[in-house]
């Protein structure tokens, strides 16, 4: 007999794919995924690090890594749903190991392939004479936590700059998510018609309008 699943699966691959930094060379990606309390890794790698890559000796001067992605997780919510977290590392002209960027992307929430671009950023000294005395030390700005990228608390408060672009495929798998009430199929989502959008505008209980008016629904070709 048939049981009712009580979480759902979401399966990923993929790879991070090339990286675009036109003022460096001999560049390596770090990445991790940061997700809810909700949610269990079930197999698969959190965390990774690359291969040291060098730029193409073409006019366009990318990285690329082809590193590959592989991880499943299970939730009951998809509150805290997974978000790749990518920090790109090089040499400077000491020698030292330092931060050529940080970035994040959410994991697509639809089946299927997509291919994210993740704009980098490192962080900005306060003052030229401490962004100065940084490059003579070789101790560059960086998180103690690259985790912070994905995160809202506390960045209104960083200065930083835009720095290099990441591409990165996903190869997304969902399971059961539609038996536990959840639809991330573009074809079968239901968009709220005009009348209902302006229902949930004005009444304050969101849920008592949505039930009051009608809703038309996107035709389906095949349900998943």
């Amino acid at each position: 007999m048939a049981t009712n699943p009580t979480v759902f699966l979401v399966m990923i691959s993929g790879q991070i794919e090339t990286a675009d930094f036109p003022e460096f060379d001999d560049l390596y990606v770090k990445y991790n995924f940061v997700f809810g309390t909700d949610w269990v890794i079930t197999s698969g790698l959190e965390e990774g690090i690359s291969q040291v890559c060098k730029k193409s000796n073409d006019g366009r001067g990318l990285f690329a890594w082809n590193f590959p992605l592989e991880v499943t997780f299970k939730s009951t919510n998809p509150y805290g749903w997974p978000k790749l977290v990518v920090s790109c590392y090089g040499l400077d002209v000491f020698g030292t190991s330092v931060v050529r960027g940080y970035g994040a992307v959410h994991i697509p929430i639809s089946p299927g392939r997509h291919t994210r671009t993740i704009p980098m950023f490192v962080p900005e000294s306060t003052s030229r004479f401490q962004k100065f005395t940084s490059w003579i030390m070789g101790r560059r700005p960086e998180y103690v936590d690259a985790n912070v990228v994905a995160r809202g608390e506390g960045r209104e408060v960083t200065r930083v700059r835009s720095q290099g672009h990441i591409r990165v495929s996903f190869n997304i798998v969902t399971r059961d998510m539609k038996k536990l009430g959840f639809d991330v199929i573009p074809s079968t989502l239901s968009i709220p018609s005009a009348a209902t959008a302006a229902a949930l505008a004005t009444d304050t209980n969101p849920g008592a309008a949505a039930a009051a008016v009608p809703t038309a629904n996107v035709p389906t070709s095949a349900a998943s």
